[in-house]
């Protein structure tokens, strides 16, 4: 639905200005069908009091005073009355046209056989009530009421010429005018009747737009929404979804309503628990279709034992995610420009003390502070370059890297840099596919991932496995640095990717921040993988 029709309080679908709006479209084929039903009943009191006439006469003795004009009216009424039919099916010509030319029939034939039945006392005139009523209903306007005027008239002249040319009692003329006022009340009772109709069409119409309106905005919130959600009935089966739970707990089976114990177990146990305790409505858990941490949250609807329930699912990783980002934000630029500043008396505090290294008057001990001072050099540099790679994941520039060459070459860096013993790596590479990702971000990723792994291991032969193969996801490539320490302690394998968290003395806690998000900005993802002895780091990256 467009911004304009929710403005507009027109649905996206509904006609545009000057067409016919869907009610009232429907409200006139709903009075044509009912013009058709009138003209229908028309001809069954025509060909009723033909019958009459022919068959019950002794009884009511209709056209008693001149017989031949009353079979003249009756033949004629039932020909008109069948004509009459015709253009209501056809719908043309316009429908009051065809309501008052029906009342006019109407009137014409039951005046005349009123007249030739002894008037008012017949009692044939009360059939107009009907046609009056019927011709409110339709033509919805103040069109009745000339209707009415015309039955009247009819009805009090039929009654003078009943007096002067049959001498018909002066008493008559009250049950005419209560007549006459009948068909007038019949008249506005139809009016209002028809009024009414019109009134609750337009609310309803309106009512519908709303509906509508508030309809496709419950759909784009239910589906544009950051949190999965399922209705699950009293038996346990979902009824309804959205596509956030789709991504969270995998999707749901095809062509069948699942029940929640079968899509998930997890989410299952936590209701039964909940339905026992319903004070606990918040409850984080873990789903092995996700690696991500998800909460659920439970909220029961309606009445019954037990009631129908609202499983929201929340990905709890991504607020947090989404909080830390905000903190890192503000924080980045300022680190950012501090390291700048901090980076040039470093240069100069080394350069220092180089030349103090250097002098020939240099005194017993210095060269203990000397190193000290290089040391303690190295390491703020190496933290101001790591609160700079901060900024450096948007700046990803993937290409083709060719794993063995380039494995070789970065361990054979490394053990020169870290003063690590050559035999101390092994690299397996078991695909012949090359890697895509940005050759500087790659080489910082394995550097801090290898540097970790040789800290934390043994630190012998073969301690740091460095191996690349084809991942479970076509298309894919699994970089895994594995050692064989003592691994990461349960609880802290949630903490290891949040910044500044680190159990080094020494340590900055970025490393494994930075590198998830290299490993991000290049379209890769980094994961700690459990069940193995030492630890295991896996980045799954594009080949090519």
């Amino acid at each position: 639905m467009t911004p304009a029709a929710l403005a507009t309080g027109v649905p996206a679908d509904s006609p545009r200005p000057g067409d016919r709006a869907p009610l009232a479209a429907a409200s006139d084929d709903a009075a044509w069908r009912t013009l058709v039903i009138f003209s229908a009943y028309r001809v069954v009191l025509a060909l009723g009091l033909s019958g009459t006439y022919a068959f019950l006469n002794t009884v009511f003795q209709l056209g008693i005073q001149q017989p031949g004009v009353a079979v003249t009216a009756l033949v004629a009424y039932c020909v008109a009355s069948v004509i009459l039919v015709v253009p209501a099916l056809l719908r043309e010509p316009g429908l009051s046209l065809q309501v008052t030319a029906a009342v006019f029939v109407d009137v014409l034939a039951i005046v005349v056989l009123m007249h030739t039945s002894g008037g008012i006392r017949s009692g044939i005139g009360v059939s107009l009530l009907i046609s009056l009523a019927a011709a409110g209903l339709i033509t919805r306007g103040r069109l009745v009421f000339f209707h009415a005027a015309v039955a009247a008239l009819a009805v009090l002249v039929e009654q003078a010429f009943q007096m002067w040319r049959f001498d018909a009692p002066a008493g008559d003329f009250l049950q005419s005018g209560l007549t006459s006022m009948a068909l007038f009340a019949t008249a506005g009772l139809g009016w209002t009747l028809a009024r009414y109709a019109r009134t609750s069409e337009t609310i309803a119409e309106q009512r519908t737009i709303d509906l509508a309106n508030l309809s496709q905005i419950n759909e784009l919130v239910i589906r544009d929404m950051q949190d999965g959600f399922l209705v699950v009935d009293p038996e346990g089966t979902i009824r309804q979804s959205n596509p956030r739970a789709a991504q969270l707990l995998g999707p749901l089976p095809a062509g069948r309503r699942p029940l929640l114990a079968e899509y998930s177990p997890e989410i299952a146990r936590l209701m039964e628990s909940w339905r026992r305790g319903p004070e606990t409505t918040y409850v984080p858990f873990r789903t092995p279709r996700s690696s991500s941490e998800l909460a659920v949250h439970f909220v029961p609807i309606g009445a019954g034992e037990p009631p129908p329930t609202v499983v929201f699912v929340e990905d709890v990783g991504r607020l947090r995610q989404q909080a830390q980002q905000m903190k890192l934000v503000a924080l980045g630029r300022l680190t950012a420009s501090i390291a700048h500043e901090i980076r040039n008396p470093l240069s100069s505090i080394n350069h220092a003390a180089e030349l103090l290294a250097e002098t020939e008057h240099a005194q017993a001990g210095d060269d203990r502070l000397v190193t000290i001072i290089r040391d303690n050099v190295h390491r703020l540099d190496r933290i101001v370059q790591e609160i700079l790679y901060l900024n450096r994941r948007d700046r990803a520039e993937p290409e083709t890297i060719v794993p063995r060459a380039f494995l070789e070459q970065f361990v054979a860096d490394f053990c020169a840099n870290e003063k690590v013993p050559a035999d101390g790596l092994a690299v397996d590479v078991r695909t012949d596919r090359s890697m895509q990702f940005d050759r500087q971000h790659l080489h910082q990723v394995l550097w801090n991932l290898v540097r970790n792994a040789w800290r934390h291991g043994l630190r012998l032969r073969g301690s740091v496995r460095v191996s690349l193969a084809p991942a479970g996801v076509p298309g894919m490539l699994a970089l895994e640095v594995a050692d064989d320490g003592p691994g990461v302690a349960p609880e802290l394998q949630a903490h290891l990717f949040e910044p500044f968290f680190t159990t080094a003395a020494q340590g900055t806690g970025l490393g494994l921040y930075i590198a998830r998000e290299l490993c991000e900005g290049n379209g890769a993802r980094i994961e700690y993988c459990e069940g193995s002895p030492g630890c295991r780091f896996r980045v799954t990256l594009k080949g090519t």
